[in-house]
This record gives C-alpha cells, structure tokens and sequence, in this order.
C-alpha cells in the first residue's frame, strides 16, 4: 500500500476505479462480485476515495452531435496579464458551448473546447474578432474526430496518483 497526499492507495483501490472508469453506472454489488469483495467493501472504500478528493465527481459523457452540435472546436487564448484569468474564465462560463477551460503553459493562456450546432463553422469563425477589453488574441482550431482513452489505474507499481 502506497501513501499519495495522506491518502492511502492500494491495489483494490485501484481496481475500484479502474473499473469505474470503463463503467461509471456498475452497481457497487456488480463491481464486488468482480473484484471478490462485499459490496460494503466497495461501498466504504468508495466513500474514503471521494472523502479524499480522489473521486472528485461523476459525469456524462455526451455524444454532442447526436444532440445537434456537429462542430467541436478547440479555442487557444492568448492573455498579456495572467491577472485576467478569473474575469474571462467568468466570461467564458456564460457561453453555454463552453462546457470546461484550462488554464494552461505554452502559447495560449487559456484553452477550451467549444461545441457548436450545424455541420459546417459559420463563416468568419477561426477569424472572428473578440472583445479587446479581455481577449487578446483568440485561435480556433476545428476536430473533425476525436478518440477517448482512459488512464491505466491498474496497481502496476510505477505508476503514482496525486
């Protein structure tokens, strides 16, 4: 057993959220059966994982086309002051096809995707110019596709949490 932040991490953690993570809806009973365990087992260990800040949250994944927004773009913002991270993060969580914004190193100051209805951008889009009073420099680049992996949690030995 491993310590990660004052949090103790083992192999059964491991594969609590290991598989979890394929199947965010399997009953707590399915995944004791799987992993040899009580439900109580997994139920306990669940609650000390999230206790922790290990499980921060449960969520859906959404298909956004299927629900009739055919773009995803990922938007890079250039800022010349850090200081005005929190005003365009505020900004930017009142775009309702803004779903997350990181904070980032690099070019860009702030990346995030950005989910738009329709088939094609509207004219103008990777071009558009925004407020000057908090974006400097905006650059939008359009996917076309993309493909999910998760992160291997399994107890491999190398690998640390935190």
């Amino acid at each position: 057993m491993e310590m990660y932040k004052n949090v103790e991490i083992d192999s059964l953690d491991r594969q609590i959220l290991s598989t979890l993570m394929h199947n965010a809806k399997m009953p707590y009973t399915e995944i004791a059966k799987k992993l040899y365990v009580s439900g109580g087992t997994i139920h306990v260990r669940m609650k000390k994982l999230e206790d922790a800040g290990v499980v921060k949250g449960y969520s859906l994944d959404i298909d956004y086309g299927k629900i009739g927004y055919d773009i995803s773009a990922f938007l890079g913002i250039y800022l010349d002051k850090s200081s005005l991270y929190d005003e365009v993060a505020r900004e930017l969580a009142k775009i309702p096809e803004v779903v997350e914004a990181y904070y980032t190193t690099g070019l860009y100051s702030i990346f995030y995707p950005h989910h738009l209805p329709g088939h094609e951008p509207p004219a103008g889009y990777s071009t558009r110019q925004d407020p000057e009073n908090w974006r400097d420099t905006t650059h939008r680049n359009v996917h076309l596709s993309a493909g999910k992996h998760e992160p291997p949690v399994a107890d491999t030995g190398r690998r640390k949490l935190g």
